[in-house]
């Protein structure tokens, strides 16, 4: 047996350690997109609650009275639950392994998440659209 043909521990590694970079460059390239950031808001815009179209879906949310942090959030009329983290970010029930600085951030995130499927009740049951003033 000629030694040259066998591979040395260096060159081993050396081919494991491009082989890693070369698919964890791959699935960068496949993944989607990031949302865009939050744009500045307008020059006096209400800072408890937010109202705007994003991904072609209507989100809107209100910051409930006397409850710090608490917010009723909707995505096409269906209600979509955020929860405060201890650190004063966001999640959803929708994209809850990600934090958000804001409520309309998390709003966006589960857009994001749901692309063109409908919010569910916790039943599992597409939710009834509803035209209540958010």
């Amino acid at each position: 047996m000629n030694p040259e043909m066998f591979l040395t521990r260096r060159s081993a590694a050396l081919i494991l350690l491009g082989a890693a970079s070369t698919a964890t460059a791959v699935a960068r390239l496949r993944s989607p997109a990031e949302p865009d950031p939050e744009p500045e808001r307008a020059a006096g815009a209400d800072p408890d609650s937010f109202e705007e179209t994003y991904l072609g879906r209507r989100v809107r949310g209100i910051r409930s009275p006397g409850e710090a942090g608490t917010w009723q959030v909707t995505v096409d009329g269906r209600p979509l639950h955020l929860m405060r983290r201890a650190d004063g970010t966001y999640l959803s029930m929708v994209d809850h392994y990600d934090s958000y600085a804001s409520p309309l951030a998390a709003a966006r995130g589960a857009v994001a998440e749901l692309g063109d499927q409908a919010l569910r009740t916790h039943e599992g049951r597409p939710g009834p659209a509803r035209d209540r003033k958010v």
